[in-house]
């Protein structure tokens, strides 16, 4: 079975079920946004959402149209260790929650720049948005590829048209919407995904031979025996320990993504955002363990059942299994759940482009700005962000999860260390984070073969085109040239009367919770000192040889 061209054979179909998704989407997204007259109400719904709509719109707005498209294309690629990676990055969401989610809520902040801002000052956190708009716009981008492909086998249109198309649809969408718009969207959207995604996964499964389709995200295990039989490599752990380690700079890259940061912000309280918890990990690990089942079923599938899919449409690999076992209304199903997918991660991404544009820079420049302005620089931005991302999207990666995968590396460097030192260090000050976000955000970037393909950290395709290795190198710099630069500055004669030393630390007690001041907590030199020699150790060993 090999297809040149996988696209629905019948246009209307695909027609039909984008029209009905689209117009049900607009009309929630508007009935939901209509009374918003204020920044709080467009980026954080006015922070009054229950624990059940924002778990799922948590998952739903993590999960992203790469858990359709991307992972499964990466998947067949690489098979376990790739899984392993994914995996990992599912502790995102609760991670924030706990390493500093909570403190963030608690001093009333509503985007991770704005604890900056409090924290170290105005142009730190200007220099954090613009990193973080940056940040926004390449996970965007993985999203309007995706778009792009769906909309490419819907409608037997060419990439460039789908991606302008269904671009521009989903860009009015999102600029309609808001973040109350997003927020119960992407809860439908949730929903959506996961039966689309699941149900026609269990008739795959059994076309190729599973007994245990009934559940696809577990029972998919009845099949490794056979996998086993005719590729018996899938589980080998292929790369050396090094590269599962660098796995951890992508994960901390994730506390940093401003988009799952904010959903954080638009519950109504500490103890609903520590609910939705709950639902989030149960429903995103439901379809993720189906993600997983799909790329191993695709794997099977081209190994033993005479499939074959070229480089080129590998992140087609859902929508060919399914074109391929399936009839062509379940396809077209499976299609509107990858389109909800793209939806609500690009709501979020570019919501949190809008919101660092008027809120972290413009309005911090501006104070004074009308609450009319700021909402209008907003509707701006996040319209302008979604442009870029389509633009940037006209000549994409090989894989679309690369550029989602690139961003987290980005967040890891720039954002991710001045907050998780932020909140649990005092000591932390405005220069030792400036310079870790300008140094090792463009330490990130040089050692990108996507910017400098002559510079690279190892010259392996894999491992820098992930930006795994690039991760492993400027992460743990940024974390030491944070630690290190506050430390020596808050001893400095000529700076001591710059630094809000005594300010700091009410704010740090105050979003901890405590009523009582006292110096010696979170201030430990030790800790500071254990972090920078382990930092140190992780950085000599990214720069030595990777054996794959």
């Amino acid at each position: 079975m090999e297809g040149e061209n996988w696209q629905l054979s019948n246009p209307i179909l695909g027609l039909g079920v984008v029209l009905a998704t689209f117009i049900m989407f607009y009309i929630v997204g508007y009935i939901s946004n209509r009374k918003s007259t204020s920044a709080k109400q467009l980026y954080v719904g006015d922070g009054n959402v229950g624990p059940v709509v924002n778990g799922l719109a948590m998952a739903s707005t993590y999960m992203s149209l790469a858990t359709f498209l991307g992972i499964t294309a990466l998947i067949l690629k690489l098979q376990v260790p790739f899984i392993l990676l994914w995996i990992q990055l599912i502790l995102a969401i609760p991670l924030i929650t706990i390493i500093y989610g909570t403190s963030l809520r608690r001093m009333g902040a509503f985007s991770p720049t704005h604890f900056v801002r409090e924290r170290y000052g105005v142009k730190a956190s200007i220099i954090a948005a613009l990193f973080m708009v940056l940040v926004s716009i390449m996970y965007a981008l993985g999203q309007m590829i995706g778009i792009a492909i769906t909309f490419e086998t819907l409608f037997g249109i060419p990439y460039l048209t789908g991606l302008i198309v269904g671009g521009l649809i989903i860009v009015g969408y999102i600029t309609v919407g808001g973040m109350a718009g997003a927020t119960n969207n992407a809860a439908i959207q949730m929903v959506i995904m996961a039966l689309m995604f699941i149900v026609p996964l269990g008739a795959i499964m059994k076309a190729v031979g599973g007994t245990g389709w009934y559940f696809p995200p577990l029972l998919y295990a009845d099949m490794v025996p056979a996998m086993l039989e005719a590729l018996p490599t899938f589980f080998d752990y292929q790369f050396g320990p090094k590269w599962y380690f660098s796995l951890l700079a992508l994960t901390i890259g994730s506390l940093g993504l401003p988009h799952l940061a904010m959903r954080i912000y638009t519950a109504s309280s500490l103890k609903s955002a520590r609910s939705a918890m709950v639902y989030f990990a149960f429903i995103l690990g439901l379809v993720f363990s189906a993600t997983y089942a799909m790329g191993f079923v695709g794997v099977f599938a081209t190994s033993t059942q005479g499939l074959e899919i070229s480089p080129a449409d590998a992140d087609k690999l859902t929508i060919i299994l399914n074109l391929v076992y399936n009839p062509e209304w379940v396809t077209a199903l499976v299609i509107a759940g990858a389109i909800s997918a793209g939806l609500s991660t690009l709501g979020g991404n570019l919501l949190a482009v809008g919101a660092l544009l008027s809120q972290d820079i413009v309005a911090t420049l501006k104070p004074n700005i009308s609450q009319k302005a700021s909402l209008k620089i907003g509707y701006i931005s996040i319209f302008i962000g979604g442009i870029i991302s389509i633009i940037l999207a006209i000549e994409p990666p090989a894989f679309l999860v690369v550029s989602i995968l690139w961003a987290f590396g980005l967040a890891g460097v720039t954002n991710a260390p001045l907050i998780i030192v932020g909140v649990w260090w005092k000591e932390a000050n405005k220069y030792g984070a400036i310079v870790s976000s300008v140094v090792g955000g463009a330490l990130y970037i040089i050692v990108s073969p996507f910017v400098f393909p002559s510079i690279v950290v190892t010259g392996h395709a894999v491992t820098d085109g992930m930006g795994l290795s690039g991760g492993m190198l400027a992460v743990p710099v940024s974390f030491i040239l944070l630690i290190v630069v506050s430390y020596i500055t808050n001893r400095m004669p000529s700076l001591a009367g710059k630094l809000t030393k005594e300010e700091d630390i009410k704010l740090i007690e105050r979003i901890h919770g405590w009523k009582d001041i006292q110096t010696y907590r979170y201030n430990s030199t030790l800790g500071a000192a254990v972090t920078v020699v382990v930092c140190l150790g992780i950085i000599v060993w990214a720069l030595m040889p990777w054996n794959m």
